[in-house]
């Protein structure tokens, strides 16, 4: 797939990053030796970072809410940025807030039904800088990664999109001057702008002069938000009957009323929020590697990505932040997807919806050697699973194991057909096809 290795001295010092044939010879003649798979790295066992000759490499970031895209490219003395690595990654956030959601109505529920202690809300203080789990995943993770290249290459410096979203921008692009003081509340309360907004009677039957509650179109339940965007009124029989549904399910079978809830919803701004709350802490994050770090727009990188004709994904995004004079990646090079999963849970009870225990975890966790999340290599020679199946492996103490592929779950795969990769390190691997339209500029 086009894609560099990561070559290290026998000091475990970066040179580098050479051809996959170039690597291939190197290790078939014993002058190296593979050090991780992902990404794929060696290691020169007859040289030294004395010897070799290094170029400037950068380290490209385009941070994002749920995608971050990262490039690791070779400047040239023109200036000209060449790809040497693609690597995209995928964030967890929205599970660590559900997470974390689900933690305080347990707790909520103690409190309630148990009697266990006060609410402890108010004696709380957070440091300055403080921001959600959620969102110190993402500064996190993108840190963590920036630290792992660092190791695997030989770094001169950084590159971040320091992107802001403008959220009022994106709902009223024409926006200005004293408009932004005066938001979509102004002089309202929310139920009065409701009421205003919808003519006091039920959005989904009509019904005027009755009692009207304020209703979630996306329910809370399914990640819905309290903006105003999602909120409208409906009669209680109404509200009662749509529950927690998807508002495209409590409509099918009436479609005109749905198209017309949907043209008032707007597009929800979390993710836009996410970044602008991130920019700065990862912006400050990365200058603790004493390297230098430049900042581009956002503005600046789709510039730069409509003159060199680039098409639009997250790492092209971080090949094309900051200042280029041009940018070259191989036709067909690969992307190594990086999928946060984390390293297991300190559950060992296993509960339906209700909340009561179904079934119990073994405490120990490595089986035959494997643990939960190692990266596998299955041989199947016959039967109906037959064939090389690769990826994340579950564990029972059974010794049948199931493992996680690009293709789908294959279970029931017995523990000696498997062969360790690498341990689980809080991550999950695969590689992405790359885009038809690949070129080089």
């Amino acid at each position: 797939m086009s894609v560099s290795v990561f070559v290290q001295d026998r000091k475990h010092r970066p040179l580098m990053p050479c051809r996959p044939a170039r690597a291939r010879r190197l290790l078939k003649s014993g002058r190296a030796r593979v050090v991780r798979l992902f990404p794929f790295t060696i290691r020169l066992t007859d040289r030294l970072i004395e010897d070799s000759k290094l170029q400037p490499v950068l380290v490209k970031i385009d941070p994002g809410s749920r995608r971050s895209g990262f490039a690791v490219v070779r400047v040239d003395e023109r200036g000209d940025h060449h790809a040497l690595f693609f690597i995209e990654l995928v964030h967890r956030g929205a599970s660590i807030r559900d997470a974390l959601t689900g933690r305080s109505a347990c707790r909520r529920r103690r409190r309630g039904n148990l009697r266990h202690r006060a609410p402890r809300f108010l004696n709380r203080t957070k440091p300055q800088g403080w921001l959600p789990p959620s969102l110190r995943h993402r500064v996190d993770t993108a840190t963590a990664w920036v630290a792992k290249l660092v190791k695997l290459a030989p770094v001169t410096g950084i590159v971040e999109e320091l992107v802001k979203f403008d959220a009022q921008k994106l709902q009223n692009p024409e926006i200005s001057g004293t408009e932004y003081q005066q938001g979509t509340l102004f002089e309202y309360e929310v139920r009065e702008y409701l009421l205003e907004k919808f003519g006091r009677k039920c959005v989904y039957c009509g019904a005027e002069n009755v009692p009207l509650n304020i209703d979630h179109v996306v329910p809370k339940a399914r990640g819905g938000s309290n903006r105003v965007s999602n909120l409208v009124l409906s009669c209680v029989d109404c509200n009662q009957k749509k529950d927690a549904q998807p508002v495209d399910v409590f409509l099918k079978n009436r479609p005109e009323v749905l198209d017309r809830i949907k043209r008032q919803i707007k597009k929800p701004l979390r993710d836009a929020a996410a970044v602008n709350a991130t920019r700065w802490s990862l912006f400050n994050a990365l200058k603790a590697f004493g390297l230098p770090v430049e900042t581009g727009s956002g503005a600046l990188t789709k510039f730069n990505r409509h003159t060199f004709g680039v098409p639009k994904e997250h790492w092209l995004d971080a090949l094309c932040a900051g200042r280029v004079n041009g940018v070259h990646y191989p036709e067909g090079m690969g992307i190594l997807q990086v999928r946060c999963t984390g390293r297991g849970s300190y559950q060992r009870t296993r509960v339906d919806k209700y909340g009561s225990p179904r079934g119990y975890l073994t405490r120990q966790k490595r089986v035959h050697g494997f643990a939960t999340g190692d990266m596998v290599e299955a041989v199947v020679p016959s039967g109906k699973k037959a064939g090389t199946h690769r990826g994340r492996v579950a564990v029972r103490a059974s010794g049948s194991f199931n493992i996680q592929t690009p293709q789908g779950v294959i279970q029931g795969i017995s523990w000696r057909r498997c062969r360790l990769l690498s341990y689980n390190d809080g991550y999950g691997y695969a590689w992405l096809r790359p885009a038809p339209h690949s070129s080089s500029v």
